[in-house]
């Protein structure tokens, strides 16, 4: 029989690319979705399967994190043999302004599905998406035993969700890891993150449909990689013998400005001549470098990235181009599920 899982925020950047993954490798793919009034499924228009449909090996749910309830009743209908916890409120900067949401989604839901898992009595094996936002201030580059130093409501929420993953796996025997990823993008980010917001602009000023793109912090430095391989590190957790928790990243660092560089010549533009800061955009506590060190990874899982930045932000920009210009001749229709 093949196996099955269970991913929250399956509608996101990583959450598509995961479930891309487990369909190739032959997986029986649950996905828990928030109900809203306006379609929130357009990464998975690709690999949609009709509810209609025969056997199909992609389902989706509606259910939310802030419901705890809905997800005890949801593992036990599924029994899903892995759970990949990818939902929360993933922005670094709408944490400051809205961080008790924060708190309930991404911290408080970790904990949700956690207690879920403990009182459906399923067995599974749960993965917890830690993120490298908990190290805040903590010197690079950082690894599994870099002490946490948060600076953000993101950051806060994420390291209440990492110890208690930590906490369900030592105190109940639960297969409980944390995958803490450095940033990682692809042309599927979401369009107010940074790196995204970049190569839609990119775009835009290209085809002559925008002149300016308004930044706040140029100089924050971060370890940018490729989405669709750290999914793979993901997978690569769960299989492993015992459970432990391990630093994806690529290990190369760039600031906001290289990546500016990048993205703009990969159009034959000038960032420069385009690129104006706005202090709305600066965090009230500023991160100022992130580089992870993924040694236990490679090591442990034979986990090694590939892309490194100048190539994502190529992809990305020929991404973004690609679709603008789908947009403008009208060969894109959105078809309605």
């Amino acid at each position: 029989m093949s196996k099955s899982a269970l991913i929250t925020g399956i509608t996101g950047q990583d959450g598509s690319y995961l479930a891309e993954l487990l369909l190739s490798k032959g997986y029986t793919v649950h996905g828990l979705v928030r109900r809203s009034s306006s379609f929130n499924t357009a990464r998975l228009d690709h690999i949609y399967q009709d509810p209609h449909e025969a056997e199909r090996r992609l389902i989706l749910h509606h259910a939310d994190l802030t419901d705890g309830v809905a997800l005890v009743n949801l593992l036990r209908e599924v029994g899903p043999d892995e759970v990949y916890n990818l939902g929360a409120q993933s922005h670094v900067r709408v944490s400051f302004d809205s961080p008790l949401y924060t708190g309930d989604v991404t911290a408080m839901g970790a904990l949700r599905l956690l207690e879920a898992i403990r009182a459906s009595g399923i067995d599974t094996r749960i993965y917890q998406a830690s993120s490298s936002e908990m190290f805040g201030s903590a010197p690079p580059p950082q690894h599994e035993r870099t002490p946490f130093h948060p600076r953000s409501p993101y950051g806060c929420a994420k390291v209440f969700g990492y110890w208690s993953t930590v906490n369900y796996r030592e105190a109940y025997g639960l297969y409980a890891v944390n995958g803490i990823l450095f940033n990682h993008e692809s042309p599927r980010r979401g369009e107010t993150f940074v790196t995204r917001k970049i190569t839609r602009a990119v775009a835009r000023i290209s085809q002559g449909l925008q002149q300016h793109l308004y930044l706040g912090n140029l100089d924050a430095v971060r370890d940018w990689g490729y989405a669709p391989e750290y999914t793979e590190a993901m997978w690569r957790m769960l299989q492993h013998d015992e459970p432990d928790d391990y630093v994806v990243a690529t290990g190369e660092a760039a600031s906001v400005r290289d990546f500016l560089g990048a993205a703009f010549s990969a159009a034959g533009l000038e960032w420069r001549d385009h690129v104006r800061f706005d202090p709305k955009y600066e965090r009230p506590s500023e991160v100022d470098a992130l580089i992870g060190d993924a040694t236990k990874a490679e090591s442990l899982l034979g986990w090694k990235p590939r892309v490194r930045w100048p190539e994502l932000a190529r992809i990305m920009v020929e991404a973004d181009i690609s679709v603008l210009e789908a947009e403008l001749t009208g060969a894109t229709v959105r078809i309605d599920r």
